[in-house]
């Protein structure tokens, strides 16, 4: 394509400069008619017609005979320069006519110029000016110089072209190389940024955030299936040592044998209750929170827990409108995990406020009297199947999936949720934070 491109400029550009440099020549040979055209209007040359470089070829012709009437030094016995007129209604000539020199075959060629003048002081007559052509014309000068340049030029470009692009495409084939060498078993691995501050350093610093999702994201399957079946593992082996048992029995007892299907009914319980949470976390691990719709969180508090009256006292403080953008039923879960929690360990109170941020952040506050959370905890809880002795006390069914599946759907909205110490009760304090419906939309 470079080659037809220049190729084309090259043409275009011998054909423009040829076209000046025979326009420059022709003007000055013009330019030496009409002055001559000028003075033999009212008397003749006393002796040859003068001129000066660089036009030294001129003469008056009779117009009709063609006799020489007055000529330069350099034409002096020589004929007419052309026998061409002018057309009907012009008074000018332009044509090139061409001379041997003696015997060695060598021809010169003339831009010859001529101008007829009615009433000189040599009656009806022809001014003939005749300039050179230029031998870069005449002797290919003119296309050898620039076909060798554009040579040139094309050969030091693609010189230039195929040392930098190597040396620009260097980086690139460092970071495939690099990355061929990361496989699954070491996404820890990272790319060596190039110090060129320029795109291809950007290139590494997006693979290796690439690689930092990509080792996220097998990081949380591995912890996911090994979560999995280390808490399916106990609640299984459990169901199959009594099945096994009572079936080794062989005179079964028919309450006992009842006993035994109620306790495994609960079992089958909470091995689907796990089974459910860990489904939830498997969609969050892969869902990033497309389904959105516009709501008022305080209103979703109202009616989620406005009349619940089981085990405490339950106030809700919502003094104004706190318009979110997110999945309503997941966040109506989210502040169920919470409040069941608060529920367990409360003694008496459970206060909810519902409220916006300085920044315009919605923020739900859940507090209880409770024993609180030990300041060392307060990160471990949010941890999957992780549950404190109380917790184990209190709710001994219970998965250790809730506070860590509600801290996902918060971060997968953009938000934050953090256990404290609450002020107002003096036991826990949970602090739920996403952003509001406005700076959902700008973003």
């Amino acid at each position: 394509m470079l080659v037809i491109v220049v190729a084309v400029g090259l043409a275009v550009s011998i054909l423009l400069l040829r076209d000046l440099i025979t326009t420059q020549a022709r003007d000055r040979a013009d330019l030496a008619a009409r002055h001559v055209a000028e003075e033999i209007t009212t008397e003749r040359y006393p002796g040859a017609v003068p001129a000066t470089e660089p036009v030294l070829r001129l003469q008056v012709v009779d117009r009709h005979s063609g006799e020489v009437l007055a000529a330069s030094d350099a034409m002096r016995g020589l004929a007419a320069l052309t026998h061409d007129r002018p057309s009907r209604g012009d008074f000018r000539v332009d044509t090139t006519t061409c001379v041997e020199q003696g015997d060695n075959g060598y021809t010169d060629c003339y831009l010859v110029v001529g101008y007829a003048v009615s009433d000189s002081a040599y009656g009806d007559v022809m001014v003939l000016a005749a300039a050179r052509a230029p031998s870069v014309l005449t002797t290919g000068t003119l296309e050898t110089v620039l076909i060798g340049t554009a040579c040139g030029l094309l050969i030091v470009t693609a010189l230039i072209i195929w040392v930098g692009v190597g040396r620009a495409l260097r980086p690139v084939e460092m970071i495939r190389e690099q990355m061929e060498t990361i496989s699954v078993t070491d996404l820890h691995r990272r790319l060596r940024i190039p110090r060129t501050h320029d795109e291809i350093a950007d290139l590494a610093r997006t693979a290796n955030a690439s690689l930092d999702r990509l080792e996220e994201a097998v990081t949380r399957q591995r912890r996911f299936v090994s979560d999995a079946s280390h808490e399916l593992r106990n609640p299984i082996a459990g169901m199959r040592a009594k099945l096994e048992v009572e079936l080794s029995d062989p005179r079964p007892d028919p309450r006992e044998r009842e006993r035994l299907l109620t306790g495994l009914l609960s079992d089958t319980e909470r091995l689907e209750n796990i089974v459910s949470d860990l489904l939830e976390l498997a969609r969050l691990d892969t869902d990033l929170a497309s389904s959105r719709e516009p709501f008022d969180l305080a209103a979703l508090v109202q009616k989620e827990f406005g009349t619940r009256k089981e085990v405490v006292d339950l106030r809700i403080h919502t003094p104004v409108e706190v318009p979110v953008c997110m999945d309503r039923l997941r966040m109506a879960r989210v502040l169920t995990n919470l409040v069941a929690n608060a529920e367990r360990h409360a003694h008496e109170r459970i206060d909810i406020i519902v409220d916006r941020d300085e920044d315009g952040s919605a923020v739900v506050e859940v507090h209880d009297d409770g024993s609180g959370v030990p300041e060392t905890d307060r990160e471990r809880i949010f941890e999957r199947f992780a549950r404190l002795r109380e917790s184990r006390e209190l709710d001994p069914e219970g998965s250790g999936l809730g506070l860590a599946i509600s801290r996902e759907i918060v971060k997968a909205y953009g938000g934050t949720l953090v256990a404290a110490h609450s002020d107002l009760l003096g036991g826990a304090l949970f602090t739920l934070r996403v952003p509001s419906r406005t700076g959902t939309e700008t973003a």
